[in-house]
C-alpha cells in the first residue's frame, strides 16, 4: 500500500474513533467535599482527557450535599468528606449498595497565613494572642467535628468558645484565615500544600491519633447508576493516575 492510501486509512480511522468516542460520552455531575476541590480540579482535566466523558463540579459541605441529595438534587457521585454520610446514603435507598469505597484520608492542620505565628506543637492556642479562630460548622463539615475534637482533647473547647468562628464548610473557615479575618483556623492540609509543603503561612499538622480519621468515601447515587461517565470517574479514582494526585496534596491512602 502507499504511503498517501496508508494515511488515508490512518485519518479515516481517526476520524471514525473519535466520533465513536464522542458518541460515547456522557457529563457526570459530581458533589464534592470542600477540602477536596484543588485536587479534584486536577483530576477532572485528566479524566477529561483521558476519556472524552464531561466532569461538572459542585463544592460544598458533606451535610449541606446530604440535604440537598434527599430533596432530589441531581447528582450522579457524591466524594464527601467523612465516611458516615456515604453509608447512610447506601441505607436509605440514595445510593447503589457496594459502590462505596475510601478514596482519601484527610488530614487536619491549625493555620494561619502570617509567618511563625503558629509553632510546630500548636501551643498558640493556649496563648491570648488571637482573637479568632476559624472552624468548620461541626454539625455538618466532617473537618469541623474533627477541630471541636482535638480541642476536647487540650481541654480549651470552654477557652476558646468565645474566639470561634464558622464557616459552613472548610472552604469558608480557610476563607476566613486567607483573608485575615480570623489569625488562624483548623483547615484541610489539602488546602495548602504544594509540592508537598505548606505554600505561606505557618502551620501545625496535627497528630492524627489526635481525632478521628477522616476517611472520605465515595458513592455513586441513584441518579448516577445508569450514567457512563458517572462508572468511570469512579474506577478512574481508584486509578494510579489519580491516586497520584491524591498523595501530592497530603492525603493518606
Amino acid at each position: 500500500m502507499s504511503p498517501i492510501k496508508n494515511i488515508r486509512l490512518f485519518l479515516s480511522i481517526f476520524v471514525v474513533g473519535t466520533f465513536s468516542s464522542l458518541a460515547h460520552a456522557d457529563q457526570v455531575n459530581v458533589a464534592v467535599a470542600a477540602n477536596f476541590v484543588a485536587p479534584m480540579k486536577k483530576i477532572s482535566h485528566d479524566f477529561e482527557r483521558e476519556t472524552g466523558h464531561q466532569l461538572r463540579i459542585s463544592t460544598g459541605s458533606t451535610g449541606s450535599f446530604y440535604a440537598q441529595i434527599k430533596n432530589g438534587a441531581p447528582f450522579h457521585v457524591l466524594l464527601a468528606a467523612d465516611d458516615e454520610t456515604p453509608l447512610k446514603i447506601e441505607n436509605e435507598g440514595l445510593g447503589v449498595t457496594g459502590s462505596r469505597f475510601t478514596y482519601a484520608i484527610g488530614k487536619l492542620i491549625l493555620w494561619s497565613k502570617q509567618t511563625n505565628f503558629v509553632d510546630s506543637k500548636g501551643e498558640i492556642l493556649k496563648s491570648n494572642q488571637f482573637d479568632r479562630l476559624a472552624i468548620a460548622n461541626p454539625k455538618i463539615a466532617p473537618y469541623g467535628l474533627a477541630a471541636m475534637e482535638v480541642l476536647e482533647r487540650l481541654n480549651l473547647q470552654v477557652a476558646l468558645k468565645p474566639k470561634l468562628v464558622q464557616g459552613e464548610s472548610i472552604a469558608q473557615a480557610y476563607q476566613f484565615v486567607a483573608t485575615q479575618n480570623a489569625q488562624l483556623g483548623f483547615v484541610a492540609l489539602s488546602q495548602v500544600i504544594a509540592d508537598g509543603k505548606i505554600s505561606e503561612g505557618s502551620a501545625w499538622i496535627i497528630t492524627a491519633t489526635m481525632y478521628s480519621p477522616i476517611r472520605q468515601d465515595a458513592v455513586l447515587l441513584n441518579k448516577g447508576k445508569d450514567n457512563v461517565a458517572a462508572a468511570a470517574l469512579l474506577t478512574y479514582l481508584r486509578g494510579e493516575k489519580a491516586r497520584a494526585t491524591i498523595r501530592s496534596f497530603g492525603y493518606e491512602l
